[in-house]
């Protein structure tokens, strides 16, 4: 499967998963911003979870199928066309050489992912093949897509349209303008984005250091998504988090999804592209069972916050396992 790029739309990298293990020497794990629709849809392509994607953002690229292969768009819904038919969302089709994807503006959330089988064929940095933009390293060079670049699929399962027949004379399954549907996520599995996004929280590992009546307003309050919103933070407005004392700390680590609050007293919520350590204090993080809301949330989006023990964060995560992994299955009999 080879891929070039006519238009690179707004903010196109590749990403994988991240490179973990770093962050002690300094690096970012970098990485898709929505890990679950990620997984998503590599799964619809027969892909481990970790295979690189396309991460798109507000915008999507045009790309020309070069030598033909399957590929799966998830994520938020961007009115996606393969020679000017409609691809549905959630959903794995063949592209042959010659015909051009279109990914359009989002109509919901604000990332949407393109997997490819076999994974995109990026150079391996410290095990991981995503880009991190602000240190320029990984991906293509470090950058955004750019129009010209020529993307390469790696060797992966060979896939069959499930309940249609190849096409005659060919090994290849049947082609989207016969059949615009051919692999499908249930509609049970496609996750919701919209506003106001509710995010559980656990509190630490300095929640101490905010002023009861400053945690009552955090979790009573409505947030918006500001325009200071990337890969690396989220920064919202609304009402201020009032601290103790000083709004500074010993600089420490931090974990995605952790929210500072700088002396102004408006949270920021650290994300995928975040730098490895900070001197404000963290009230609290999002679970890791709903960072993927919060990724889809664009500058405008309003984001609500409650309070989450730990064994109900864990037990969020294991609930979102286990659907990865019946979804697993059922793409596995249907392949």
């Amino acid at each position: 499967m080879q891929l070039r790029v006519l238009d690179p739309g707004l903010l196109t990298t590749v990403q994988d998963l991240g490179r973990r293990g770093y962050q002690a020497y300094g690096v970012s794990p970098a990485g898709v911003m929505d890990e679950y629709a990620a997984e998503l849809t590599n799964l619809l392509v027969g892909n481990h979870k970790n295979a690189a994607v396309l991460e798109v953002t507000l915008k999507g690229p045009t790309l020309k199928f070069e030598k033909g292969g399957w590929v799966a768009i998830g994520g938020a819904d961007c009115g996606a066309t393969l020679d000017g038919k409609p691809v549905p969302n959630w959903s794995a089709f063949y592209g042959e050489a010659g015909s051009t994807l279109s990914m359009g503006f989002v109509r919901e959330g604000c990332r949407a992912f393109l997997a490819c089988e076999g994974g995109f064929d990026v150079p391996l940095l410290m095990g991981s093949r995503s880009t991190y933009l602000r240190a320029q390293m990984g991906g293509l060079s470090g950058r955004p897509l750019q129009e010209g670049d020529v993307l390469v699929g790696l060797p992966g399962k060979k896939l069959d349209a499930p309940g249609y027949e190849a096409a005659a004379g060919t090994n290849l399954p049947v082609p989207l303008a016969q059949e615009p549907t051919i692999r499908t996520l249930p509609p049970a599995f496609i996750p919701r984005y919209g506003s106001p996004i509710p995010l559980r929280v656990l509190l630490g590992p300095q929640d101490e250091l905010f002023e009861s009546e400053g945690l009552e307003t955090f979790f009573n309050s409505t947030y918006i998504i500001s325009h200071e919103a990337d890969r690396m933070g989220y920064r919202l407005e609304g009402p201020k988090v009032k601290h103790r004392g000083k709004a500074d700390i010993v600089s420490d680590a931090l974990a995605r999804g952790s929210i500072q609050v700088p002396g102004h007293g408006m949270p920021i919520v650290m994300m995928a592209d975040r730098q490895t350590t900070g001197g404000y204090p963290k009230l609290g993080a999002v679970i890791l069972a709903d960072q993927y809301l919060l990724a889809q949330g664009k500058p405008g989006d309003e984001v609500r916050f409650f309070p989450c023990t730990e064994e109900e964060a864990i037990r969020a995560l294991q609930e979102r396992k286990a659907r990865i992994s019946l979804l697993s299955r059922y793409l596995g009999k249907i392949t």
